[in-house]
């Protein structure tokens, strides 16, 4: 273990694909890499099933090269973001449910859950993270497998890295303090959603969309990013395959109305020592009390 009073603070996302990182939490990831603390992701698969949804980049080279179109979109967008270091899995994009690609033998998806696992557990010694944000077992419409193994593999990774015991080769044991789950949240939808109408802009919320069950009740974080609004909208246009600059739902409003609306990252603390809780506006709260950390 490393000595507490030399600390340094350390945040992990761990992703499903190239572009996750853009669209959740990218305002956090800037605000703490400002803060000087280490900022890291974990893509774990490719993307190369991702469909292209900007006209522009509907072209034979970029279809015929996709998985390295996707990997140099990922990295503009970390440095964008501002992510000190990104690690990849190193798994084949699962598709979404019930294509051909869920049954690739590289695939996330079908990947022994012990290796996938473990390969964290490599990534989590390395780096020695406080806080990770990941995904929640419950993601409601959106059961994509790759999101879904995302959830299935962190927490047993956070047990396994901290077990001196397990694994050695792995590297040195290290237990994570703090597992959020990043949350896109009712109040966030609920005032764009009234700045479309206000600025007679047709709104891409449909009533489904408020159908959907209200979990705002389980926030428990909330960071405040005003001052980087801006890096999700960098962070997404870098991913030019997947975003179509002309998008309503990420462009449709002004720069300076998005940007008042909701300034904050929302969060669910999943798993924690008895001192964290809500409400919190810092994912670190306590933790740069306890390590007199740098950062």
């Amino acid at each position: 273990m490393s000595d507490a009073t030399t600390e340094r603070l350390c945040i992990l996302t761990v992703h499903a694909h190239p572009d996750d990182e853009a669209s959740k939490g990218a305002g956090t990831i800037a605000r703490y890499n400002s803060e000087g603390v280490r900022t890291v992701l974990v893509c774990c698969t490719g993307g190369e099933e991702g469909d292209i949804l900007n006209p522009a980049m509907d072209r034979p080279e970029v279809i015929e090269n996709l998985q390295a179109v996707r990997r140099a979109e990922l990295d503009a967008a970390a440095e964008a973001i501002g992510y000190d270091q990104v690690h990849m899995l190193g798994y084949r994009d699962s598709g979404m449910p019930e294509s051909d690609a869920n049954f690739h033998e590289d695939c996330f998806a079908a990947a022994d859950l012990d290796e996938a696992v473990d390969r964290l557990v490599r990534l989590l010694r390395l780096e020695r993270p406080q806080v990770i944000v990941t995904y929640p077992e419950d993601q409601g419409s959106y059961q994509h497998p790759d999101h879904l193994r995302v959830y299935d593999i962190t927490h047993p990774a956070v047990d396994r890295a901290a077990n001196a015991e397990y694994r050695p080769e792995l590297g040195e044991p290290w237990a994570v303090t703090k597992i959020y789950y990043s949350s896109w949240s009712r109040a966030r939808i609920r005032a764009r959603h009234e700045a479309f109408l206000e600025h007679g802009i047709e709104s891409p919320y449909d009533e489904g969309w408020f159908e959907r069950p209200d979990s705002d009740h389980k926030i428990t974080s909330r960071v405040n990013i005003e001052g980087f609004m801006h890096v999700r909208r960098e962070g997404l246009l870098a991913h030019a395959t997947q975003i179509d600059p002309e998008s309503t739902f990420w462009f449709g409003l002004p720069h300076h109305v998005e940007d008042r609306l909701h300034p904050w990252d929302d969060y669910r603390l999943a798993r924690g020592p008895e001192w964290a809780g809500a409400p919190e506006d810092d994912l670190f709260a306590g933790i740069r009390e306890r390590i007199g950390a740098s950062g």
